[in-house]
Protein backbone atom coordinates (compact mmCIF):
# COMPACT_ATOMS: atom_id res chain seq x y z
CA UNK A 1 0.00 0.00 0.00
CA UNK A 2 1.19 3.35 -1.13
CA UNK A 3 2.17 5.48 2.15
CA UNK A 4 0.20 8.62 -0.30
CA UNK A 5 -2.52 6.43 -1.09
CA UNK A 6 -5.15 8.90 1.06
CA UNK A 7 -3.01 12.21 -0.49
CA UNK A 8 -5.40 15.18 -1.41
CA UNK A 9 -8.68 12.81 -0.43
CA UNK A 10 -11.24 14.00 1.59
CA UNK A 11 -12.78 11.62 4.46
CA UNK A 12 -15.92 10.41 1.67
CA UNK A 13 -12.88 9.27 -0.68
CA UNK A 14 -13.16 12.48 -2.87
CA UNK A 15 -10.16 14.49 -4.13
CA UNK A 16 -9.74 17.82 -3.18
CA UNK A 17 -9.71 21.05 -5.56
CA UNK A 18 -6.34 21.18 -7.05
CA UNK A 19 -4.23 24.53 -6.23
CA UNK A 20 -4.61 27.46 -7.90
CA UNK A 21 -2.63 30.21 -8.35
CA UNK A 22 -3.81 34.09 -7.95
CA UNK A 23 -3.98 36.75 -4.95
CA UNK A 24 -4.81 34.18 -2.37
CA UNK A 25 -1.18 32.52 -3.13
CA UNK A 26 0.31 35.70 -2.33
CA UNK A 27 -1.29 36.67 0.43
CA UNK A 28 -0.62 33.02 2.00
CA UNK A 29 3.52 34.10 1.43
CA UNK A 30 2.48 37.44 2.94
CA UNK A 31 1.53 35.23 5.96
CA UNK A 32 4.13 33.01 6.10
CA UNK A 33 6.79 36.16 5.88
CA UNK A 34 5.37 38.26 8.60
CA UNK A 35 5.16 35.11 10.49
CA UNK A 36 9.11 33.67 10.06
CA UNK A 37 10.04 36.87 11.52
CA UNK A 38 9.52 34.76 14.82
CA UNK A 39 12.64 32.23 13.37
CA UNK A 40 14.42 34.91 12.57
CA UNK A 41 13.87 36.50 16.15
CA UNK A 42 15.15 32.59 17.36
CA UNK A 43 17.88 32.59 14.81
CA UNK A 44 19.75 35.99 16.04
CA UNK A 45 19.30 35.68 19.82
CA UNK A 46 20.69 32.09 19.94
CA UNK A 47 23.38 33.25 17.65
CA UNK A 48 24.01 36.74 19.22
CA UNK A 49 26.28 35.27 22.23
CA UNK A 50 28.75 33.85 19.95
CA UNK A 51 30.49 37.33 19.47
CA UNK A 52 28.75 39.66 22.70
CA UNK A 53 29.93 37.18 24.99
CA UNK A 54 33.61 38.09 25.12
CA UNK A 55 32.92 42.01 25.59
CA UNK A 56 30.03 41.41 28.21
CA UNK A 57 32.26 39.92 30.06
CA UNK A 58 35.49 42.15 30.06
CA UNK A 59 32.61 44.74 31.41
CA UNK A 60 30.08 42.74 34.11
CA UNK A 61 33.24 40.52 34.98
CA UNK A 62 32.03 37.38 34.45
CA UNK A 63 33.37 34.16 35.73
CA UNK A 64 33.69 31.25 33.53
CA UNK A 65 30.73 29.28 35.43
CA UNK A 66 28.15 32.54 35.11
CA UNK A 67 29.77 32.68 31.35
CA UNK A 68 28.23 29.07 31.24
CA UNK A 69 24.87 30.40 32.93
CA UNK A 70 24.24 33.55 30.63
CA UNK A 71 24.60 31.36 27.71
CA UNK A 72 22.44 28.25 28.80
CA UNK A 73 20.05 30.23 30.45
CA UNK A 74 18.26 31.00 27.49
CA UNK A 75 18.51 27.80 26.06
CA UNK A 76 16.97 26.18 29.37
CA UNK A 77 13.75 28.96 29.59
CA UNK A 78 13.53 27.91 25.70
CA UNK A 79 12.27 24.16 26.92
CA UNK A 80 9.99 25.65 28.86
CA UNK A 81 8.29 28.07 26.44
CA UNK A 82 8.25 25.60 23.70
CA UNK A 83 6.13 23.06 26.16
CA UNK A 84 3.83 26.24 28.03
CA UNK A 85 3.37 28.17 24.52
CA UNK A 86 2.02 24.94 22.88
CA UNK A 87 -0.49 24.57 25.57
CA UNK A 88 -1.21 28.43 25.35
CA UNK A 89 -1.78 28.62 21.99
CA UNK A 90 -4.15 25.89 21.83
CA UNK A 91 -6.40 27.88 24.29
CA UNK A 92 -5.54 31.41 23.49
CA UNK A 93 -4.71 30.74 19.77
CA UNK A 94 -1.56 30.28 17.29
CA UNK A 95 -1.99 34.28 16.28
CA UNK A 96 -2.41 35.98 19.98
CA UNK A 97 0.32 33.84 21.24
CA UNK A 98 2.82 34.94 18.62
CA UNK A 99 1.95 38.25 19.20
CA UNK A 100 2.82 37.76 23.07
CA UNK A 101 6.14 36.06 22.19
CA UNK A 102 6.70 38.92 19.97
CA UNK A 103 6.20 41.42 23.37
CA UNK A 104 8.67 39.00 25.08
CA UNK A 105 11.14 39.34 22.37
CA UNK A 106 11.13 43.12 23.01
CA UNK A 107 10.94 43.16 26.29
CA UNK A 108 13.51 40.53 26.75
CA UNK A 109 16.07 42.40 24.67
CA UNK A 110 15.61 45.71 26.91
CA UNK A 111 16.39 43.77 29.35
CA UNK A 112 19.80 43.07 27.97
CA UNK A 113 20.26 46.05 26.29
CA UNK A 114 19.96 47.99 29.72
CA UNK A 115 21.07 45.67 32.26
CA UNK A 116 22.96 47.18 34.89
CA UNK A 117 24.61 43.50 36.28
CA UNK A 118 24.32 40.01 35.94
CA UNK A 119 21.18 39.33 37.57
CA UNK A 120 19.16 41.44 35.07
CA UNK A 121 20.98 40.24 32.42
CA UNK A 122 19.91 36.38 33.08
CA UNK A 123 16.68 37.42 33.70
CA UNK A 124 16.68 39.51 29.84
CA UNK A 125 18.05 35.89 29.00
CA UNK A 126 15.12 33.74 30.40
CA UNK A 127 12.54 36.27 28.60
CA UNK A 128 14.22 35.80 25.72
CA UNK A 129 14.54 32.14 26.13
CA UNK A 130 10.61 31.98 26.67
CA UNK A 131 10.59 33.57 23.22
CA UNK A 132 12.35 31.47 21.38
CA UNK A 133 11.54 28.26 22.83
CA UNK A 134 7.78 29.16 22.31
CA UNK A 135 8.34 30.65 18.74
CA UNK A 136 10.22 27.08 17.87
CA UNK A 137 6.61 25.36 18.65
CA UNK A 138 4.22 27.58 17.62
CA UNK A 139 5.15 29.25 14.50
CA UNK A 140 5.37 26.30 12.68
CA UNK A 141 2.49 24.72 13.96
CA UNK A 142 0.93 28.02 12.72
CA UNK A 143 2.29 28.21 9.21
CA UNK A 144 1.57 24.10 8.63
CA UNK A 145 -2.24 24.68 9.49
CA UNK A 146 -2.62 27.48 7.01
CA UNK A 147 -0.75 25.63 4.09
CA UNK A 148 -2.40 23.51 1.82
CA UNK A 149 -0.90 19.99 2.03
CA UNK A 150 0.99 20.31 -1.46
CA UNK A 151 2.93 22.76 -0.50
CA UNK A 152 3.14 22.11 3.03
CA UNK A 153 7.23 21.38 3.36
CA UNK A 154 8.45 24.37 1.54
CA UNK A 155 6.02 26.75 3.36
CA UNK A 156 6.45 25.83 7.13
CA UNK A 157 9.58 25.29 6.21
CA UNK A 158 10.49 28.75 5.69
CA UNK A 159 10.59 28.99 9.56
CA UNK A 160 13.89 26.95 9.53
CA UNK A 161 15.31 29.20 7.07
CA UNK A 162 14.96 32.20 9.07
CA UNK A 163 16.45 31.04 12.26
CA UNK A 164 19.58 30.03 10.06
CA UNK A 165 19.63 33.84 8.52
CA UNK A 166 18.95 35.09 11.69
CA UNK A 167 22.01 32.95 12.97
CA UNK A 168 23.93 34.26 10.24
CA UNK A 169 23.24 37.56 10.46
CA UNK A 170 23.95 37.46 13.89
CA UNK A 171 27.44 36.63 13.08
CA UNK A 172 28.06 39.01 10.44
CA UNK A 173 26.95 41.91 12.55
CA UNK A 174 28.85 40.66 15.49
CA UNK A 175 31.77 41.07 12.78
CA UNK A 176 30.51 44.59 11.67
CA UNK A 177 30.16 45.61 15.30
CA UNK A 178 33.04 44.79 17.02
CA UNK A 179 35.16 46.13 13.61
CA UNK A 180 33.78 49.07 14.02
CA UNK A 181 32.87 49.69 17.70
CA UNK A 182 35.64 47.09 19.14
CA UNK A 183 36.72 50.22 21.10
CA UNK A 184 33.53 51.13 22.42
CA UNK A 185 32.39 50.23 26.36
CA UNK A 186 29.42 48.08 26.01
CA UNK A 187 29.66 47.20 22.31
CA UNK A 188 28.00 43.80 22.77
CA UNK A 189 24.57 46.29 24.05
CA UNK A 190 24.76 47.17 20.69
CA UNK A 191 25.13 43.64 18.63
CA UNK A 192 21.78 42.67 20.94
CA UNK A 193 20.03 46.04 20.34
CA UNK A 194 19.86 44.98 16.96
CA UNK A 195 17.14 42.54 18.06
CA UNK A 196 14.40 44.84 18.79
CA UNK A 197 13.71 45.73 15.18
CA UNK A 198 12.47 42.37 14.11
CA UNK A 199 10.50 42.09 17.41
CA UNK A 200 8.29 45.27 16.58
CA UNK A 201 7.77 44.10 13.09
CA UNK A 202 6.69 40.96 13.86
CA UNK A 203 4.21 42.16 16.72
CA UNK A 204 2.59 44.94 14.12
CA UNK A 205 2.77 42.48 11.21
CA UNK A 206 0.47 39.40 12.83
CA UNK A 207 -1.96 42.29 14.23
CA UNK A 208 -2.69 42.05 10.58
CA UNK A 209 -2.17 38.58 10.26
CA UNK A 210 -5.39 36.16 10.16
CA UNK A 211 -5.85 33.03 12.72
CA UNK A 212 -5.09 29.48 12.17
CA UNK A 213 -8.43 28.12 10.34
CA UNK A 214 -7.81 24.50 11.84
CA UNK A 215 -7.59 26.27 15.22
CA UNK A 216 -10.96 28.34 14.82
CA UNK A 217 -12.72 25.38 13.32
CA UNK A 218 -12.05 23.33 16.70
CA UNK A 219 -13.10 26.45 18.58
CA UNK A 220 -16.42 25.97 16.77
CA UNK A 221 -15.70 29.38 14.85
CA UNK A 222 -16.62 28.03 11.42
CA UNK A 223 -17.43 31.13 9.80
CA UNK A 224 -13.96 32.50 10.84
CA UNK A 225 -12.65 29.95 10.08
CA UNK A 226 -14.27 29.77 6.18
CA UNK A 227 -13.52 33.63 5.70
CA UNK A 228 -9.54 32.97 6.52
CA UNK A 229 -9.63 30.27 4.18
CA UNK A 230 -10.67 31.85 1.37
CA UNK A 231 -8.11 34.61 1.80
CA UNK A 232 -5.23 31.90 1.19
CA UNK A 233 -6.95 28.83 -1.21
CA UNK A 234 -9.59 29.73 -4.19
CA UNK A 235 -13.68 29.42 -3.17
CA UNK A 236 -13.76 25.79 -3.94
CA UNK A 237 -10.81 24.75 -2.47
CA UNK A 238 -11.38 26.60 0.70
CA UNK A 239 -15.26 24.97 0.99
CA UNK A 240 -13.44 21.42 0.55
CA UNK A 241 -10.79 21.95 2.78
CA UNK A 242 -13.36 23.17 5.58
CA UNK A 243 -15.57 20.42 5.01
CA UNK A 244 -12.80 18.26 6.21
CA UNK A 245 -11.52 19.41 9.16
CA UNK A 246 -15.12 19.82 10.13
CA UNK A 247 -15.31 16.30 9.37
CA UNK A 248 -12.01 15.46 11.46
CA UNK A 249 -12.68 17.60 14.69
CA UNK A 250 -16.20 16.54 15.15
CA UNK A 251 -14.91 12.54 15.03
CA UNK A 252 -12.46 13.68 17.41
CA UNK A 253 -14.54 16.00 19.58
CA UNK A 254 -14.45 13.52 22.64
CA UNK A 255 -10.72 13.22 22.46
CA UNK A 256 -8.80 15.33 25.33
CA UNK A 257 -5.44 16.52 25.39
CA UNK A 258 -3.69 15.89 28.55
CA UNK A 259 -1.30 13.25 29.90
CA UNK A 260 -3.61 11.24 30.69
CA UNK A 261 -5.43 10.91 27.46
CA UNK A 262 -1.99 10.68 25.53
CA UNK A 263 -0.87 7.53 28.07
CA UNK A 264 -3.88 5.55 27.90
CA UNK A 265 -3.68 5.50 23.68
CA UNK A 266 -1.12 3.61 22.44
CA UNK A 267 -1.04 5.24 18.42
CA UNK A 268 -0.90 8.81 20.29
CA UNK A 269 2.22 7.70 23.18
CA UNK A 270 3.96 6.17 20.48
CA UNK A 271 3.60 9.19 17.98
CA UNK A 272 4.48 11.63 20.62
CA UNK A 273 7.26 9.54 21.33
CA UNK A 274 8.45 9.61 17.46
CA UNK A 275 8.20 13.40 18.18
CA UNK A 276 10.47 13.29 21.44
CA UNK A 277 13.05 10.76 19.86
CA UNK A 278 13.66 12.80 16.15
CA UNK A 279 14.06 16.29 18.35
CA UNK A 280 16.73 14.89 20.71
CA UNK A 281 18.39 12.71 17.52
CA UNK A 282 18.28 16.18 15.95
CA UNK A 283 20.20 17.83 18.75
CA UNK A 284 22.50 15.05 19.34
CA UNK A 285 24.36 16.10 15.72
CA UNK A 286 25.96 18.57 18.08
CA UNK A 287 24.49 20.90 15.73
CA UNK A 288 23.85 23.84 17.74
CA UNK A 289 27.40 23.25 19.32
CA UNK A 290 28.71 24.13 16.50
CA UNK A 291 26.61 27.04 16.25
CA UNK A 292 26.66 28.11 20.19
CA UNK A 293 30.51 27.52 20.00
CA UNK A 294 32.02 27.98 16.41
CA UNK A 295 34.84 29.99 17.58
CA UNK A 296 35.78 27.43 20.44
CA UNK A 297 35.92 24.76 17.82
CA UNK A 298 37.62 26.58 15.07
CA UNK A 299 40.30 28.11 17.38
CA UNK A 300 41.50 23.97 19.20
CA UNK A 301 41.60 23.14 15.72
CA UNK A 302 44.83 25.80 14.99
CA UNK A 303 42.98 29.10 13.86
CA UNK A 304 43.29 32.38 15.97
CA UNK A 305 40.45 34.04 17.65
CA UNK A 306 40.40 36.21 14.88
CA UNK A 307 40.85 34.44 12.54
CA UNK A 308 38.23 31.97 14.13
CA UNK A 309 35.47 34.78 14.63
CA UNK A 310 35.92 35.33 10.33
CA UNK A 311 35.73 31.67 9.78
CA UNK A 312 33.36 31.44 12.03
CA UNK A 313 30.92 33.32 9.19
CA UNK A 314 31.64 30.04 6.98
CA UNK A 315 29.00 27.66 8.67
CA UNK A 316 26.76 30.16 9.32
CA UNK A 317 26.77 30.97 4.96
CA UNK A 318 26.72 27.44 4.42
CA UNK A 319 23.68 26.72 6.71
CA UNK A 320 21.46 29.27 4.58
CA UNK A 321 22.70 27.83 1.74
CA UNK A 322 21.45 24.87 2.77
CA UNK A 323 17.93 25.64 4.01
CA UNK A 324 17.18 27.34 0.52
CA UNK A 325 18.27 23.85 -1.52
CA UNK A 326 16.11 22.16 1.54
CA UNK A 327 12.66 24.20 0.64
CA UNK A 328 13.28 23.00 -2.49
CA UNK A 329 12.88 19.87 -1.94
CA UNK A 330 10.66 19.38 0.83
CA UNK A 331 7.58 18.83 -1.22
CA UNK A 332 9.30 16.50 -3.94
CA UNK A 333 10.98 14.05 -1.19
CA UNK A 334 9.86 11.74 1.12
CA UNK A 335 10.97 13.24 4.68
CA UNK A 336 12.36 9.93 5.86
CA UNK A 337 13.94 9.69 3.25
CA UNK A 338 15.67 13.05 3.84
CA UNK A 339 16.30 12.09 7.40
CA UNK A 340 17.95 8.76 6.50
CA UNK A 341 20.48 10.76 3.72
CA UNK A 342 20.86 13.68 6.27
CA UNK A 343 21.50 11.22 9.46
CA UNK A 344 24.50 9.27 7.11
CA UNK A 345 26.41 12.11 5.58
CA UNK A 346 26.46 13.85 9.17
CA UNK A 347 27.67 10.87 11.06
CA UNK A 348 30.49 10.47 8.10
CA UNK A 349 31.56 14.39 8.51
CA UNK A 350 31.64 13.64 12.43
CA UNK A 351 34.12 10.80 11.83
CA UNK A 352 36.41 11.97 9.02
CA UNK A 353 36.63 15.31 11.74
CA UNK A 354 37.66 13.12 14.24
CA UNK A 355 40.12 11.39 11.70
CA UNK A 356 41.45 14.85 10.63
CA UNK A 357 42.12 15.99 14.06
CA UNK A 358 44.10 12.47 14.62
CA UNK A 359 45.92 12.37 11.70
CA UNK A 360 47.18 16.19 11.45
CA UNK A 361 49.00 16.67 14.60
CA UNK A 362 48.41 20.54 16.38
CA UNK A 363 50.69 22.95 14.02
CA UNK A 364 50.25 21.41 10.85
CA UNK A 365 49.73 24.42 8.93
CA UNK A 366 46.58 22.52 7.04
CA UNK A 367 44.83 21.36 9.90
CA UNK A 368 42.74 24.04 10.75
CA UNK A 369 41.36 24.66 6.83
CA UNK A 370 40.60 21.01 6.75
CA UNK A 371 38.80 20.75 10.17
CA UNK A 372 36.91 24.35 9.14
CA UNK A 373 35.74 22.37 5.74
CA UNK A 374 34.59 19.52 7.45
CA UNK A 375 32.62 21.61 9.91
CA UNK A 376 31.00 23.16 6.84
CA UNK A 377 30.15 20.08 5.05
CA UNK A 378 28.55 18.65 8.59
CA UNK A 379 26.78 22.51 8.71
CA UNK A 380 25.19 21.95 4.93
CA UNK A 381 24.56 18.29 5.39
CA UNK A 382 22.80 19.12 8.54
CA UNK A 383 20.99 21.99 7.24
CA UNK A 384 19.73 20.63 3.80
CA UNK A 385 18.59 17.46 4.68
CA UNK A 386 18.06 17.27 8.98
CA UNK A 387 16.82 20.91 10.15
CA UNK A 388 14.45 21.70 8.52
CA UNK A 389 12.89 18.76 7.50
CA UNK A 390 12.37 17.46 11.50
CA UNK A 391 10.88 21.66 12.24
CA UNK A 392 8.36 20.79 9.55
CA UNK A 393 7.30 17.07 10.59
CA UNK A 394 6.79 17.97 14.39
CA UNK A 395 4.47 20.48 13.03
CA UNK A 396 2.86 18.13 10.80
CA UNK A 397 2.73 14.72 12.55
CA UNK A 398 0.06 15.60 15.62
CA UNK A 399 -3.29 15.28 15.21
CA UNK A 400 -5.07 18.44 15.87
CA UNK A 401 -6.32 18.16 19.57
CA UNK A 402 -2.95 17.38 20.40
CA UNK A 403 -1.17 18.96 18.40
CA UNK A 404 -0.05 22.29 20.77
CA UNK A 405 0.76 19.33 23.69
CA UNK A 406 2.48 17.50 21.23
CA UNK A 407 4.91 19.74 19.59
CA UNK A 408 5.31 21.72 22.69
CA UNK A 409 6.76 18.27 24.75
CA UNK A 410 9.05 17.34 21.72
CA UNK A 411 10.55 20.58 21.56
CA UNK A 412 11.11 21.02 24.95
CA UNK A 413 12.62 18.02 24.90
CA UNK A 414 14.76 19.31 22.11
CA UNK A 415 15.50 22.06 23.65
CA UNK A 416 16.85 20.58 27.04
CA UNK A 417 19.04 18.49 25.25
CA UNK A 418 20.09 21.68 23.39
CA UNK A 419 20.90 23.02 26.73
CA UNK A 420 23.24 20.45 28.63
CA UNK A 421 24.93 20.04 25.04
CA UNK A 422 25.33 24.02 25.22
CA UNK A 423 26.35 23.42 29.19
CA UNK A 424 28.71 20.76 28.79
CA UNK A 425 30.32 21.43 25.19
CA UNK A 426 33.44 23.29 26.25
CA UNK A 427 34.24 20.68 28.95
CA UNK A 428 33.59 18.15 26.47
CA UNK A 429 36.09 20.04 24.25
CA UNK A 430 38.56 20.52 26.96
CA UNK A 431 38.62 16.97 28.52
CA UNK A 432 38.58 14.47 25.48
CA UNK A 433 39.66 17.66 22.19
CA UNK A 434 38.13 17.58 19.17
CA UNK A 435 38.57 14.07 18.34
CA UNK A 436 37.08 12.66 21.08
CA UNK A 437 33.98 14.54 20.92
CA UNK A 438 32.98 14.21 17.23
CA UNK A 439 33.53 10.11 17.04
CA UNK A 440 31.24 10.31 20.28
CA UNK A 441 28.78 12.62 18.06
CA UNK A 442 29.18 9.92 15.32
CA UNK A 443 27.84 6.79 17.79
CA UNK A 444 24.61 8.91 18.49
CA UNK A 445 24.56 9.35 15.42
CA UNK A 446 24.71 5.92 14.01
CA UNK A 447 22.18 5.09 17.05
CA UNK A 448 20.10 7.95 15.61
CA UNK A 449 19.80 6.23 11.95
CA UNK A 450 18.80 3.13 13.21
CA UNK A 451 15.74 4.96 15.09
CA UNK A 452 14.26 6.56 12.18
CA UNK A 453 15.18 3.75 9.71
CA UNK A 454 12.66 1.75 12.20
CA UNK A 455 10.50 3.99 14.15
CA UNK A 456 9.98 7.30 12.06
CA UNK A 457 6.82 7.09 9.63
CA UNK A 458 6.09 9.12 6.62
CA UNK A 459 4.31 12.27 6.56
CA UNK A 460 4.88 14.00 2.74
CA UNK A 461 1.83 13.99 1.07
CA UNK A 462 -1.23 13.44 2.96
CA UNK A 463 -3.27 16.30 4.62
CA UNK A 464 -3.18 16.97 8.03
CA UNK A 465 -6.61 15.26 8.26
CA UNK A 466 -5.80 12.35 6.22
CA UNK A 467 -2.46 12.37 9.08
CA UNK A 468 -4.96 12.43 11.73
CA UNK A 469 -6.72 9.61 10.75
CA UNK A 470 -3.68 7.65 10.19
CA UNK A 471 -2.35 8.05 13.60
CA UNK A 472 -5.29 8.06 14.95
CA UNK A 473 -5.50 4.12 14.09
CA UNK A 474 -2.29 3.43 14.12
CA UNK A 475 -2.43 3.37 10.15
CA UNK A 476 0.70 5.56 9.86
CA UNK A 477 3.14 3.02 11.59
CA UNK A 478 2.30 0.25 9.20
CA UNK A 479 3.08 2.25 6.14
CA UNK A 480 5.93 3.88 6.48
CA UNK A 481 7.30 4.57 2.23
CA UNK A 482 5.84 4.67 -0.58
Amino acid sequence: MSSHSTAGKLAGGAALPPLTGGAHRKRLGLVALVATFGGLLFGYDTGVINGALRPMTAELGLSAFTEGIVTSSLVFAAAIGAISCGRISDGWGRRKTILLLAALFFVGTLAVVLTPNFAILVLGRILLGLAVGGASAVVPVFLAELAPYEIRGSLSGRNELAIVVGQLAAFVVNAVIGGLFGHVDGVWRIMFAVCALPAVALFFGMLRMPESPRWLVEKGRREEALRVLRTVRSVERADAELAEVEYIARSEKSSAVGWRAILSNRNLLRILLVGIGLGVAQQLTGINSIMYYGQTVLVESGFSESGALIANIAPGVIAVVGGIIALTMMDRVDRRKTFIIGLSLTTVCHLLIGVASMALPVGNPIRPFVILFLVVAFVGSMQTFLNVAVWVYLSEVFPLHMRGIGTGISIFMLWIVNGFLSLYFPSLVAGVGITGTFFLFAVVGAIALLFVATQVPETRGHTLEALEEDVSTGAIFIVKSK
